[in-house]
């Protein structure tokens, strides 16, 4: 049932609403027989909408825009193949999505002592809550000791512990959300965990077995919900990846005390920008024309004109440099508010052409300053 419950074991709602009743009972049968991706023994990877292993890839999961059966669970999705945004060849509940295809590893090889792992949601799954305030991040990192992944992504409650399987949770129908997923090599692990020393993760899964500890003695420290206790309050850090492309992360503690995008990025970057944020939080920071480069919230997003929505249905958080010519996109977990100034939590960043007239695109309307 949508909505029912957590998850919904293993199996997706598929567009079969669309198709005849008899067509729709065989295909519903098929479904119930299916399992979890069975995947052949590889490096940990992030997987593409094409079942393979990729470089990184970022999905933008839509709002939902009607009442069918599907309407919240169609996503956009680009890799480093794919030339800008291409309609997800599945939905995001289901095991194929290339959300689903990565985090199967995980449900596969949880148990094993050949991977590290870390689940991290500042709003855990319904079983998992917690009431202590960190930083306002999400992701998952899994990795052997060969390659990894990083998840980063806007989606509370999700996804669900390593001991049960991939599934959408019943309260991120409604509205978008984003994600960026990079595959790493081993090496870079090491700095993935100061960044989450940084960010004050609230992990809720973890296995840092002691083979890896003494390499990713940060990852261990972050899952143990440790943080760092001294100045600088902020890192930035440059990420490669497995096939050589450079990502920028922008890693701040709640002792910054400043917001993430006018008071550090974009004076970085050099450069003004929109950013794209949940707009419906409680003291949400105005547009920013005070500083050298500019801060703009974004209000209205559109992919071409086939699909627009409102910033107030759209749970994602990304920025782009707002210029004319090709600059950077970044895809994190944080807002624009009071309250985030004084939280940990961050952004991952591309200076890709490509990512940047992707993102660029979608800003159909933000807010100028007053």
């Amino acid at each position: 049932m949508l909505g029912g419950g957590y998850h919904y074991q293993g199996f997706c709602v598929t567009e079969l609403a669309q198709q005849d009743p008899s067509s729709q009972k065989m295909a519903l049968q098929a479904l119930l027989t299916l399992l979890l991706p069975c995947l052949c023994s590889a490096a940990i990877s992030c997987y593409g909408d094409q079942g393979k292993p990729v470089d990184w890839f970022i999905v933008y999961k839509l709002p939902q825009q009607d009442r069918s059966p599907v309407g919240g669970m169609r996503y956009m999705y680009q890799d480093g193949s794919s030339g800008g945004w291409l309609p997800g060849t599945s939905l995001m509940n289901c095991t194929d999505s290339a959300v689903g295809r990565t985090l199967a590893q995980l449900y596969k090889s949880s148990k094993s002592q050949d991977v590290a792992y870390v689940l991290y949601n500042d709003q855990p799954p319904k079983n998992l809550t917690s009431s202590e305030v960190r930083g306002h991040t999400k992701g998952v990192v899994l990795l052997d000791k060969e390659t990894g992944f990083w998840l980063v992504h806007s989606t509370p409650r999700f996804p669900a512990a390593s001991s049960l399987q991939y599934g959408w949770p019943s309260n991120a129908f409604h509205n978008g959300q984003s994600f960026i997923c990079v595959t790493y090599p081993y090496s870079q692990f090491t700095d993935i965990g100061k960044q989450l020393l940084y960010n004050t993760i609230t992990p809720y899964d973890s296995s840092i077995p002691n083979s890896f500890s003494g390499d990713l003695r940060d990852l261990k420290s972050a899952a143990m919900r440790k943080e760092v206790t001294a100045p600088p309050w902020n890192r930035q850090v440059t990420l490669t990846s497995a096939g050589g492309k450079q990502f920028t992360s922008f890693a701040k503690h709640a002792r910054f005390g400043d917001d993430l995008y006018s008071g550090w990025v974009s004076e970085v970057l050099k450069s003004d920008l929109c950013v794209q944020f949940w707009l419906n939080s409680r003291g949400i920071l105005s547009s920013n024309c005070s500083l050298p480069h500019h801060t703009y919230n974004i209000q209205k997003i559109s992919f071409r004109s086939a699909v627009t929505f409102s910033s107030h249905v759209d749970h994602s958080k990304w920025c782009v440099t707002w210029s004319d010519t090709a600059g950077w996109a970044c895809v994190g977990d944080m807002n624009r508010d009071m309250e985030e100034e004084q939280r940990g939590g961050g952004t991952v960043c591309s200076s890709d052409p490509i990512i940047w007239k992707s993102f660029h695109t979608l800003v159909s309307n933000y807010s100028k300053c007053n």
